[in-house]
């Protein structure tokens, strides 16, 4: 194990089920085939969570270098020491949302520090995160900011289909205008960056899908695809990267997913996550793209309604720590 990857596990809000699936993905084992988990959260939480779960012991400990290395102990730094009351399952509160954000700083700041190779990210509320005085419309540009990086995004990645977002968390009536050629083209640089750096694709082959039905079809549906979009793609190619589109987006994803592209750009949000989320619901996994750390995160929310209920899946988070074990794996053989 001493070989493996060090990677930190954020609890997410300690009242939503974050706290269940980190445990239930530690119980099943597979993490520790991959890398060395320590979870940045909450031993009060986390024990309370146990007792549903069956025999857990802990290692509560300060520093990743305590880190015991044994299946049988889940390593915890407590980042956290919430009171109960401040934790109770489904019902967020604003102690709980200060925690979460707590968990993610550590995490970064362990990461920058080169203390770890890696972060994975349990879910949180953006609401939340809001009324506990951090502005920010989601972890990915929390994350951002952390780092003082200018150029990310977003991926989706699942066993049949990576895709990466232009625009993020945005309503849909925003989207045509916050697209501008520098963003698309940042964005198809920052996929084909990530596919050759984090997973070894060597000429990764990228498709972008367009904006309108049709890709715009020459003007009809709009003029975004063929005065916005298409000047992107064409200046990506200039630069050497094997790109093509815009494709209609009604049938792009189709074929990227049966492996004639190693990824697709798209416009927003839905158009993306919903084939992602379509063709692998459970083991999905969130990408950011253009950090100078490693992070990934399972790809839904914290899902009040079930919390405490002990019936929630880990599998995203369990897909999440073996691409975060990978990637990291992969930087570290080609940095040499």
């Amino acid at each position: 194990m001493h070989d493996l990857p060090l990677i930190t596990i954020t609890m997410g809000d300690p009242s939503g089920i974050g706290p269940e699936i980190i445990l239930k993905a530690l119980l099943r084992n597979e993490a520790y085939q991959v890398c060395r988990p320590l979870v940045l959260g909450d031993i009060n939480v986390l024990r309370m969570v146990s007792k549903n779960l069956g025999p857990i012991s802990f290692n509560t400990i300060k520093s990743p270098s305590e880190v015991a290395r044994k299946p049988e102990l889940v390593d915890v730094i407590s980042v956290s020491n919430l009171k109960e009351g401040s934790y109770i399952p489904g019902r967020p509160t604003v102690h709980s949302g200060k925690a979460m954000v707590d968990y993610i700083k550590e995490a970064v700041n362990l990461n920058k520090d080169g203390q770890v190779s890696a972060m994975v990210t349990c879910p949180i509320n953006k609401e939340l995160m809001h009324k506990a005085g951090y502005r920010f419309d989601g972890h990915t540009e929390l994350l951002a900011s952390l780092t003082n990086t200018k150029n990310y995004s977003m991926m989706l990645a699942s066993e049949r289909l990576r895709v990466s977002l232009v625009t993020i968390h945005c309503a849909l009536s925003e989207v045509p205008q916050r697209l501008n050629k520098g963003l698309i083209l940042r964005t198809i640089k920052l996929t084909c960056r990530s596919l050759e750096k984090d997973f070894a694709i060597k000429k990764p082959y990228v498709a972008v899908a367009g904006l309108n039905p049709h890709a715009g079809e020459a003007g009809l549906f709009g003029t975004e695809d063929e005065q916005i979009i298409q000047p992107a793609v064409d200046e990506a190619k200039r630069d050497g990267l094997l790109v093509d589109g815009p494709f209609p987006a009604d049938t792009i994803f189709y074929h990227a997913s049966n492996g004639n592209f190693d990824a697709v750009v798209a416009m927003y949000h839905d158009q993306g996550l919903i084939p992602v989320k379509l063709l692998n619901f459970s083991d999905s996994v969130n990408i950011t793209l253009g950090l100078p750390i490693v992070r990934t995160s399972v790809d839904h929310g914290t899902a009040y309604d079930i919390a405490g209920k002990g019936v929630a899946n880990p599998s995203s988070l369990i897909a999440a720590i073996e691409m975060a074990a990978e990637i990291a794996s992969t930087r570290r053989e080609v940095q040499g």
